[in-house]
């Protein structure tokens, strides 16, 4: 049977580690993955967009394993009281077509992501990074500061956000783990004197978040809220003057930073940095950018994080999501409606 993590079941995984260690964990795992990335089938998320946002499949699979995920984003509903973000995944076996996992991935997706950030900025970021920029303090912000940590060793940040109760909630979340937090009268201001900056905004819409002089020689720019056609944060000047490293092209040039620019601009795939095949940061004036839309690879990884961690445990629920006749000929025995046996005379 199909085993079931929810959100209950995840945040005491979580609990029973703590945050940073599982988001390094979930690192390692997108790390190995990515170091075999040929070995995947591949394919851009399918993207079903709404005036009001866009539902998404995300598939990945390798010999064993297949996963998808589905997810939403809806910028509008934090004004209902819902989620911007919500998502679920499934893991499944390549050999049977069974799935063997559903998890809960809203909260999975968060710790994934900044996973995936963080691995970036490892291979990207100058060496000896400590200070960064968060733009942007929705619900993926605690979790970048936390990944950010864990991989780098950031300790200071200089956050910004155009609503003062965002900010004011980050502080609350951050106070007494260690960060030495400043927030910044603008986003001008929280650049200064930062190595790296995370832009995680969520409007739908070709925004400048960053503009051009904003951005001085050295800094690595973790581009995050840029995810879906229309919608940007850099000013297209910024990519041009950076080196720009990317998951998967044929997506990021649809959803990305670099929708903006020709489609020959040139892009780094970060799986070649990670392996050796290419060269990542090069001096220390350079400016990196790391244009991430999330890719089903990392999906995949997350889930197959959670599925080794919860291994052999029997306190987790399982599903009869798939039928289970007594023959597998015969599905219809589970419907055939009662009949008593006919009697003889």
């Amino acid at each position: 049977m199909t085993v079931y993590v929810g959100v209950e079941d995840l945040c005491r995984l979580v609990a029973s580690s703590g945050v940073e260690p599982f988001i390094q964990g979930i690192a390692d795992r997108i790390e190995s993955d990515f170091r075999r990335w040929e070995e995947f089938d591949k394919a851009p998320r399918y993207a079903s967009h709404s005036p009001d946002g866009v539902i998404e499949l995300m598939p990945a699979a390798d010999r064993r394993r297949f996963s998808f995920k589905y997810v939403n984003g809806h910028p509008k509903n934090t004004r209902l009281g819902l989620q911007t973000v919500a998502a679920f995944g499934v893991l499944a076996d390549v050999h049977t077509g069974y799935p063997v996992l559903l998890s809960e991935m809203t909260l999975l997706t968060a710790l994934r992501t900044a996973a995936t950030s963080a691995l970036a900025a490892r291979y990207l970021a100058r060496p000896g990074s400590r200070t960064m920029a968060v733009i942007g303090l929705g619900a993926q912000s605690e979790f970048q500061a936390l990944g950010f940590r864990a991989l780098l060793g950031i300790d200071r940040l200089r956050i910004w956000d155009i609503d003062p109760a965002a900010t004011a909630k980050f502080r609350a979340n951050m106070a007494g783990l260690g960060f030495q937090v400043v927030a910044a009268s603008s986003a001008p201001e929280a650049l200064l004197g930062a190595d790296i900056v995370t832009t995680v905004t969520a409007d739908k819409a070709r925004a400048t978040i960053l503009s051009d002089n904003m951005v001085g020689a050295g800094i690595h720019i973790n581009a995050v809220g840029g995810d879906c056609p229309g919608k940007t944060e850099l000013a297209p000047a910024i990519l041009s003057r950076g080196s720009v490293f990317v998951e998967y092209p044929e997506q990021t040039r649809i959803e990305g930073e670099i929708q903006q620019m020709p489609a020959d601009f040139p892009v780094t795939e970060i799986w070649r940095v990670i392996t050796g095949e290419a060269v990542g940061r090069s001096t220390a004036d350079e400016i990196t950018i790391f244009d991430s839309v999330g890719f089903g690879i990392e999906d995949f990884s997350a889930l197959s994080y959670v599925h080794a961690l919860i291994e052999g445990r029997e306190d987790l629920r399982r599903l009869d999501l798939i039928v289970e006749p007594r023959d597998p000929r015969d599905l219809f025995s589970l419907v055939r409606p009662y009949q008593p046996e006919q009697q003889v005379a």
